[in-house]
């Protein structure tokens, strides 16, 4: 196997550039396929890496080493050695670093045989090396038990207790499969267990240990019985038709992570708040701290077995669960806010009312005397106090209530006079259904015409139970969804929905669409409420 190859190009991909021609571009294309390496396939690229880099550190040289150095043209590989003291660029590649490499220091021996070991893992399972990552024999089917062991050892996180011996490694991985690849020179494979004075300690491997077998052999499954079908003498065994793979839903995405994550129960990550470090946590701890909101996306967090030390918010693994955490209080405050502000309005409508109350008796002790003095004059008070007495009844729903006015009354107009006849209030909109409803109730006094005949629930329904308009919104067919709105003069004055599960953006967008609707047009406030049920 030579060392230098052909120049590489590189081809620009997401988070960096992939050299056309190697190791990793071949990776890259086998992923995009839903594709991984065989085992011979991996043996075959393995051995003969392993050889080939044993050669260089012998020669007293440090190396990155990754796949993106790797020319491969299958089966042959080639290591592009001017590329391997060059740090890598792709997240993937950066993953098969050992960690002492990761800050930018070249690795020995010690850290080829972590390389190698982290890209047989990616080669095997299309998964990269870090928090999260499942043992390969839980994601390969009848994957031997040897190349198992031999990858928990290559990926031991400290340096002094990680082998060393690369042909030892390559030996180990020839036997796996030995017709898979040239035979590598002579080697103690012991030196993967213990070497010059140290123990290979697996505990400290990044591969998560194996979980813990119950007390008794699980009893294997009954037999299902075969669906039988056909009409003849002879029934006929039917295979039933495969389930349906779930969706790509974010919901089933963190459920993923979250499972994967709480395969290792190990203790290995520290976080700095206030300039304390806390823990060590498991990755079951660590993400019920940050459910609770205990630590947030802008603490630093330490992985102890890599010494990775990055912002929340930068761990892939970990920052959705941080962003999903923060959106869930943001929603609570929002929603406490929100009832702040209608009991505020509610108790400013009581107030209020007090105060027209107070008012109103003032006007009736007054009004004794300018009875006596003039008829007319004491009907007028009388008239206007009861006006200022009633309140509009909108709380029931559409025409409910009675709507107070008579042939020949006084009043007063709000804003101007109501369109169609009468004289009511007229608000401006932009509120909620509710504050439009209190606000009417105070502002509504008797006087006036009859106006026309209030309309009926079935002309305000025929608009907003369509349900068209919640398309524009991106509302989702699991979403439950309820409108109120208070109208008047054909159009929505006071809108408030609400959602669940609970949603902010799209609760707006909802109440923007109902705020643009033409209704059927009358002058009293009405109030209509719509329910949209989650399939």
């Amino acid at each position: 196997m030579s060392t230098q190859g052909p120049a590489l190009s590189s081809s620009t991909s997401a988070g960096g550039s992939v050299v056309a021609g190697s190791l990793r571009a071949a990776m890259e294309a086998r992923r995009a396929q839903g594709k991984t390496f065989d085992i011979r396939e991996i043996v075959g690229i393995g051995v003969p890496l392993c050889v080939r880099l044993a050669e260089l550190h012998a020669s007293g040289k440090r190396l990155f080493v990754y796949p993106s150095v790797i020319r491969y043209d299958g089966p042959e590989v080639e290591i592009d050695e001017a590329r391997t003291h060059v740090p890598p660029t792709l997240p993937r590649d950066r993953a098969c670093l050992a960690p002492e490499e990761r800050k930018g220091n070249p690795g020995d021996a010690a850290g080829s045989v972590f390389a190698v070991g982290a890209i047989m893992y990616e080669l095997l399972t299309n998964a990269a090396v870090g928090p999260g990552m499942r043992r390969p024999a839980e994601l390969v089917a009848d994957l031997p038990a040897s190349l198992e062991v031999i990858l928990g050892k290559a990926l031991v996180a400290d340096p002094k207790h990680r082998p060393h011996d690369l042909h030892a490694l390559a030996q180990a991985l020839h036997h796996v499969a030995p017709s898979a690849s040239i035979a590598p020179p002579p080697a103690d494979e012991s030196h993967l267990d213990h070497e010059e004075g140290f123990d290979v300690d697996v505990s400290l491997s990044l591969i998560p240990p194996p979980p813990k077998m119950d007390a008794g052999p699980a009893l294997p499954k009954a037999p299902a019985v075969p669906r039988i079908d056909g009409a003849g003498p002879y029934p006929i065994a039917v295979v039933a038709a495969p389930t349906q793979a779930p969706r790509n839903d974010p919901t089933q995405r963190l459920a993923d992570m979250k499972a994967a994550l709480e395969s290792d129960p190990r203790p290995r990550y520290v976080v700095v708040k206030d300039g304390m470090d806390h823990g060590p946590f498991s990755a079951v701890e660590l993400l019920q701290q940050i459910a609770q909101h205990v630590f947030l996306s802008d603490h630093a967090l330490r992985d102890v077995f890599t010494n990775d030390e990055r912002f929340i918010k930068e761990w892939e693994e970990f920052a959705p669960f941080a962003e999903q955490a923060k959106l869930n209080q943001d929603i609570k405050i929002e929603k406490q806010a929100f009832e702040a502000t209608v009991q505020k309005e509610k108790e400013g409508a009581q107030y209020k009312t007090l105060i027209g109350v107070a008012i109103i008796g003032v006007v009736l002790a007054g009004g004794l005397g300018f009875w006596l003095k003039n008829r007319a004059d004491k009907e007028k008070a009388l008239q206007i106090a009861g006006q200022t007495a009633d309140v509009v009844n909108v709380d029931g729903g559409i025409g409910a209530g009675s709507k107070p006015g008579g042939p020949g009354g006084g009043g007063r107009s709000f804003g101007g006079p109501s369109p169609g006849g009468g004289s009511y209030p007229v608000l401006a909109g932009g509120t909620s259904c509710e504050g439009a409803a209190a606000k009417y109730s105070e502002e509504y006094k008797i006087g006036g015409n009859n106006g026309p005949p209030d309309l009926t629930a079935g002309a305000y329904g025929a608009v907003l139970n369509k349900g068209t308009y919640l398309n524009s919104c991106g509302v989702p067919p699991s979403m439950a969804v309820n409108v109120c709105a208070a109208v008047q003069n054909g159009r929505a004055v006071g809108v408030t929905v609400t959602t669940d599960p609970p949603n902010p953006g799209i609760s707006s967008c909802i109440a923007g669409q109902v705020r643009s609707m033409g209704f059927p047009s009358h002058p009293r406030l009405d109030v209509t409420r719509t329910s949209f049920a989650a399939q």
